[in-house]
C-alpha cells in the first residue's frame, strides 16, 4: 500500500471525523488505561537524553511522561492528524514551558523527523499498526535497535469471545478501520527482535514490545 493510496486515505478521513466528535471528552475517557499508559512508556526503557517518537500523541497524555524519562537533555516527538486532538497537546506543550517537546499536525505517512529516534511509543494507533504505509513511514525514521513499545485494543479469545462484538463496535467508534483485532500487532511485529506481547484488561488489550531490526530502520 502506498503513501497515496486511496483506501488508506479513506480510512484517515474516517479517523478524523470520529475523533471530532471526541476530543472535547476525550482525556476524561482514558482513567481505565492509565496503568497501561504507564507500563507501555516504562517498555522503552528511556534514558536522560534520549530522543522518543509519541505515535498518534492524541491529546499529549503521554508527553509529561515521556519528556520526565528524557529529561532536559532528551527530545519528545509527536504527532496526530487529528486537529481537534491535536490542539489540546499544543496547548499541554505551551501551559509546561517545554522548549524540547515537538508536536506535528499531520497522518504518519508524511510524517518527516530532524533526527532518527531512540524509541517509538504506539498507544492505542491501530489504524496506524494495520498501514503498511504508517508503519514504513515510521519504522525508517527510528535508529536500529530502537525500543518500540505498543498498547491497543485485541479480541477476547475463549469464553469470553462471544462478546468481541462489543469489542468491534467499541474500536470502531475510534478508528477508520476498526477490524482485524485478533492479532493488530502482526504487521509490525516481523521489523522487531525480542518481540514479547502480553495480554491486559482481561484479555481485551494487549501490551507489546520489542527492538527494530536494522534492515527496518532508516
Amino acid at each position: 500500500m502506498s503513501a497515496n493510496d486511496p483506501a488508506d486515505a479513506a480510512i484517515r478521513a474516517r479517523s478524523i471525523a470520529r475523533y471530532r466528535s471526541r476530543a472535547a471528552g476525550y482525556d476524561a475517557t482514558c482513567g481505565p488505561t492509565w496503568s497501561i499508559r504507564e507500563r507501555a512508556i516504562a517498555a522503552l526503557a528511556l534514558r536522560a537524553g534520549d530522543c522518543v517518537l509519541d505515535v498518534g500523541c492524541g491529546t499529549g497524555l503521554s508527553l509529561p511522561l515521556l519528556r520526565a524519562a528524557v529529561g532536559d537533555e532528551g527530545q519528545v516527538y509527536g504527532f496526530d492528524q487529528s486537529p481537534e486532538m491535536l490542539a489540546q497537546a499544543r496547548a499541554r506543550v505551551a501551559a509546561a514551558g517545554w522548549s524540547n517537546v515537538t508536536v506535528y499536525e499531520c497522518a504518519a505517512q508524511g510524517l518527516r523527523l530532524p533526527a532518527p529516534v531512540d524509541a517509538l511509543l504506539f498507544h492505542y494507533t491501530h489504524d496506524i499498526l494495520r498501514s503498511p504505509a504508517a508503519l514504513g513511514a515510521l519504522l525508517t525514521q527510528a535508529r536500529p535497535g530502537a525500543w518500540v513499545s505498543i498498547a491497543g485494543i485485541k479480541y477476547f479469545t475463549g469464553p469470553l469471545a462471544l462478546a468481541n462484538w462489543w469489542v468491534y463496535m467499541k474500536n470502531r467508534g475510534y478508528n477508520g478501520a476498526p477490524g482485524e483485532l485478533r492479532t493488530p500487532w502482526d504487521r509490525i511485529a516481523p521489523h522487531l527482535t525480542d518481540w514479547q506481547w502480553q495480554p491486559t484488561q482481561y484479555g481485551m488489550g494487549y501490551l507489546a514490545s520489542g527492538r527494530l531490526r536494522v534492515e527496518a530502520a532508516g
